[in-house]
């Protein structure tokens, strides 16, 4: 199983992402992802800069790493076709490093344009369109569209790279996972669900293809203050992403996780320096059939000790 770092465009400014990523590099993971966020889940977190634009610098300061999307949505507040011409802009840049990691989204960052938000079915629909018009404008020439939700007249990508952006589609049950797996050329999910590696893999009609995940740690020497940290800044994942996808904004999770306690938290992500802990958990993901894991540090602050401690001792007992 690959190992990656989370660039948290939610608890870091765009400076400290860029330095985070080359430092990631040179700890030695496999890959990087990058969230996409118009607005973090907590006030705590306490910063969200334009996931693209860090995106853009960080092909520069790093040499090696894969680069992804963790996810973009590519519906609402970016329409697909813009999509499309980023994302070949940054496989440009990276000289074929990255993929495009999209999902269908949440309110926290769509609702911004004043548009409403859609319920999880029409979401699916538009998803899916736009995996049509990304897919077409990535095949070259000019290209129109007329579907349900989305209209694309006479574009064309000027600067295709030399290699086809992959595609990777977040999803969370079997409706998803039927719906995006023939058309996606990876899958992302955030739970080590065996069910969901399976019937990607049937429902892809070909060899196994890559199956991708996310796992939070707290790391740090005192593991009180690491399970304060987690709660303060992570309980926002305790309602889970049917619940999360509908709040509209950081009152909405504050309020909605206002009962998580900190050792909630401590027993759903590994907190503190046990370096066994973390192994014992990144496992359950690799038996659930994922083939990629990339790991978030909880606190903008701790990312450089996180990644010394990862390269001495953190990506060899993994690697073990």
């Amino acid at each position: 199983m690959r190992i990656g770092y989370t660039l948290m465009t939610e608890q870091a400014g765009p400076k400290d992402l860029v330095k985070y990523a080359a430092g990631a590099e040179e700890a030695g993971f496999d890959f990087e992802v990058m969230s996409d966020h118009y607005s973090p889940w907590l006030d705590e977190q306490g910063h969200s800069p334009y996931a693209w634009s860090v995106l853009g610098a960080v092909t520069q300061s790093t040499e090696r790493v894969e680069l992804m999307t963790f996810v973009t949505c590519p519906t609402m507040r970016y329409h697909p076709a813009v999509v499309a011409q980023k994302a070949a802009t940054i496989q440009a840049l990276s000289d074929g490093r990255f993929t495009l990691g999209l999902g269908a989204g949440e309110n926290l960052n769509e609702h911004v344009i004043g548009q409403g938000w859609p319920p999880a079915n029409v979401r699916h629909e538009m998803l899916a369109e736009a995996l049509q018009i990304i897919g077409g404008l990535f095949d070259g020439g000019y290209f129109n569209y007329a579907g349900e939700h989305f209209r694309v007249d006479s574009a064309k990508l000027w600067d295709l790279p030399e290699q086809r952006v992959p595609i990777a589609v977040a999803v969370s049950g079997s409706q998803s996972v039927t719906r995006f797996a023939p058309v996606a050329d990876a899958m992302i999910a955030v739970e080590p669900d065996e069910s969901l590696s399976r019937e990607w893999d049937a429902a892809k009609l070909g060899p196994p293809s890559r199956k991708i995940a996310q796992m939070p740690v707290s790391w740090g020497e005192d593991r009180d203050a690491a399970v304060r940290r987690a709660h303060e800044q992570f309980r926002w994942f305790a309602g889970g992403w049917k619940v999360n996808a509908e709040l509209p904004g950081p009152s909405g999770f504050a309020g909605a996780t206002q009962f998580v306690k900190p050792e909630d938290v401590a027993a759903a992500i590994p907190c503190g320096p046990d370096v066994d802990q973390i192994v014992k958990q990144a496992a359950e993901y690799e038996a659930a059939g994922f083939t990629d894991l990339a790991l978030i540090q909880i606190g903008g602050d701790q990312q450089e000790g996180f990644l010394r401690f990862a390269e001495d001792k953190l990506l060899p007992a993994l690697r073990g």
